[in-house]
């Protein structure tokens, strides 16, 4: 997991750089790895034009981690994340919110937990 998602954060800072020639001239101000022999790791980076990351975990298990970047229009993003046994979990003001769910489903949805469906054996067609 440590590998991929080195590579990623390394793939996302060179697309930035490929497509903003002012970045190829960027330097690595902080760059520091630590992987210890019971499978737990930290890495961190920050460069010159603005881009940073940081991880932490345990390889296969979790991870806890941010990054962070400036948009094509000067916008800093920042994303804080947490990877786990349910997947990828990132947090960030940039990222869309899905809206609430109405009242009407939710009660919908009660009533279903409610009153199941019996469950008629299936024996084949006759």
């Amino acid at each position: 997991m440590f590998k991929l998602l080195l590579i990623s954060s390394a793939l996302v800072a060179l697309t930035y750089a490929r497509n903003y020639p002012s970045d190829v001239d960027a330097t690595i101000l902080k760059s520091t790895s630590d992987v210890n022999p019971d499978g737990s790791y930290q890495y961190g980076y920050a460069t010159s034009n603005g881009i940073q990351a940081e991880e932490s975990g345990v390889g296969g298990l979790h991870a806890t981690g941010s990054y962070g970047y400036y948009s094509p229009e000067g916008q800093p993003i920042q994303v804080s994340y947490t990877v786990d046994e349910n997947g990828y979990h990132p947090v960030g003001d940039h990222l869309p919110t899905p809206p609430p769910i109405p009242d009407y489903i939710l009660r919908s949805l009660a009533y279903t937990e409610a009153h199941p469906f019996p469950r008629v054996p299936y024996y084949g067609r006759q």
